[in-house]
């Protein structure tokens, strides 16, 4: 009989959240170093700000709840059954 280890999805989506993010804290720790290390290297600031904009930009996409999703789809429904009506007496 195979042995669980008590893993189910969510607990293993959460301990690899938490290992991205310490791999992603130790990275930034290392970019310092290098900036530090080598300054010559570090980023020009309007290079770093055209970065974080960028980053915001993408923040702020809009998300649709399902019940305004179901709302369009019954619009369009009603919209193409139109057309295909509206076609069919064309002919």
């Amino acid at each position: 009989m195979p042995r669980r280890s008590g893993l189910n999805a969510d607990r293993l989506r959460d301990l690899a959240r938490r290992g991205a993010e310490q791999a992603l804290r130790q990275l930034r720790a290392e970019i310092v170093a290098i900036e530090r290390t080598f300054p010559e290297l570090k980023l020009p600031k309007h290079r770093r700000e055209l970065r974080r904009s960028l980053g915001n930009a993408r923040a702020r996409t809009r998300n649709i709840s399902a019940e305004a999703r179901k709302a369009i789809s019954e619009r369009m429904t009603k919209y193409w059954a139109e057309r295909r009506k509206a076609q069919s007496k064309v002919k």
